[in-house]
């Protein structure tokens, strides 16, 4: 995708599917004479006009509301043209087709947020935050992409930055009297500003991760043999009966996903079928996605039944479990032992999915497990190469740190750490990288 400033895109901007509204987008060139063919007059910028789209034959398409924004003072920087009218498909569609008759070329996914970046209007972590903001499974998340959005992140990334260069600057001043090189860096306190640099990207890595769990989710799978009560305790955590529960073992035989909240934190939580042999051939089946599932989880729940204790058959579910997997234990059914649920000293959990026992303490367990650890008030929504970036910027630190009396890979190393800090911004960034961006964005924006 390489878009360019000399053509007119037109996109529908609002959701697929019938609506009240339909929102059709057109930025670039030549759109004083589209409006002039397609209203018949011209527009007061910044204001909204009552219109009829016309077709080339005269004939009324839709009626509604047009708004015109001149560029530079648009989302893009070009000139921009909006049209509100009814939003049906087919009569959405008829007018696109118009605007494509009048020399606009149908937009492509994320072309108006690229054109906002590459005309300087957003930079890429506010681009990517647009769309965080569409895709938000959770009111803090669609906070903490805002924030994003105001540019939040951008301003901690930019602080590192022009600290970076000015230490750049210092250190690069001394490779032209190398006789005195060390003493002028040990006097300007070099090492302890790149600590201070050090200290603040950590802060940043730290509030970052807690932006990526916001937007991501952690994945919860819950394992254990039959009949332990998996599907009620993904009921209890649900709300509502959204998997089978029943006496009989092996019940579910295929995975079951359900997004609940926690905290503002969303949490997809994974029930599977009971992990045991047997001959059936459509359990195996169920059993073999359980494994798939485990793969790709951030957390395993291992029920047990609190009558049984852990059972052999347990100990080998643990044994097979990736070695990297967190597993937090819940014991179930205290409601038949008269076990209580908080137990102090004990990481183990014990709940009653039935009763409703010991729910609030594994909730709090889950949030701490999968890495939750902040207020969704303070958090800006980031992605993982936000957090890739990061991770290199802080090598290229330590590196530095570690080459100190090597001047000239102390000054390359604070360079790389600087180049890797401008990916997230798009200060520094391929056109590959902005391609693979850009493209996962909707078409409209």
């Amino acid at each position: 995708m390489t878009p360019s400033s000399s053509e007119l895109i037109a996109a529908v901007a609002t959701a697929p599917g019938r609506g009240g509204v339909g929102v059709i987008r057109l930025s670039g060139p030549g759109l004083v004479a589209l409006t002039q063919a397609l209203i018949g007059r011209e527009l007061t910028a910044r204001h909204a006009h009552f219109a009829r789209f016309k077709a080339s034959d005269g004939s009324v398409i839709d009626e509604g509301i047009a708004l015109w924004f001149p560029g530079p003072n648009s989302f893009t920087g070009e000139d921009v043209l909006e049209l509100q009218g009814h939003g049906g498909p087919v009569v959405l569609q008829m007018l696109l087709s118009r605007c494509a008759e009048l020399g606009a070329r149908h937009a492509e996914a994320g072309e108006f947020s690229k054109r906002a970046f590459l005309n300087g209007k957003l930079d890429l972590a506010q681009a990517e935050a647009v769309a965080d903001l569409i895709d938000a499974q959770s009111e803090a998340a669609a906070r903490s992409a805002l924030k994003s959005l105001d540019g939040a992140f951008s301003r901690e990334v930019h602080s590192l930055v022009d600290q970076l260069i000015t230490l750049r600057m210092l250190v690069e001043a001394t490779l032209d009297f190398p006789e005195e090189d060390i003493d002028f860096l040990e006097a300007a306190n070099a090492r302890g500003k790149l600590a201070g640099i050090a200290a603040q990207l950590q802060a940043v890595l730290a509030t970052a991760t807690q932006g990526k769990l916001l937007r991501e989710g952690a994945h919860i799978v819950l394992i254990g043999q039959p009949n332990v009560g998996k599907s009620s305790l993904m009921n209890a955590l649900a709300g509502e009966d959204v998997a089978i529960v029943t006496e009989i073992a092996g019940t579910t035989r295929d995975t079951v996903r359900e997004l609940i909240q926690l905290d503002g934190v969303p949490v997809h939580i994974i029930d599977t079928a009971g992990l045991r042999e047997t001959d059936d051939v459509v359990e195996k089946i169920g059993i073999e996605r359980t494994w798939t599932a485990i793969a790709r989880a951030d957390l395993a729940l291992l029920l047990l039944d609190s009558r049984d204790g852990i059972t052999g058959h347990d100990r080998a579910i643990l044994d097979r479990l990736p070695a990297t997997l967190p597993v937090l234990r819940v014991f179930n059914k205290i409601d038949l032992t008269g076990e209580i649920a908080v137990q102090p000293g004990n990481n183990d959990i014990r709940v009653s999915a039935k009763a409703g026992l010991g729910l609030a303490t594994l909730r709090q367990q889950l949030l701490e497990r999968v890495g939750w650890h902040g207020e969704t008030e303070a958090v800006f929504i980031a992605r993982e190469r936000h957090l890739d970036a990061i991770r290199r910027a802080q090598d290229h630190l330590g590196s530095a740190d570690a080459a100190y009396l090597q001047i000239e890979l102390f000054a390359e190393e604070l360079r790389l750490a600087q180049n890797a800090l401008n990916e997230i911004t798009g200060a520094f960034t391929s056109d590959d990288l902005l391609g693979v961006i850009f493209s996962r964005f909707c078409i409209g924006k």
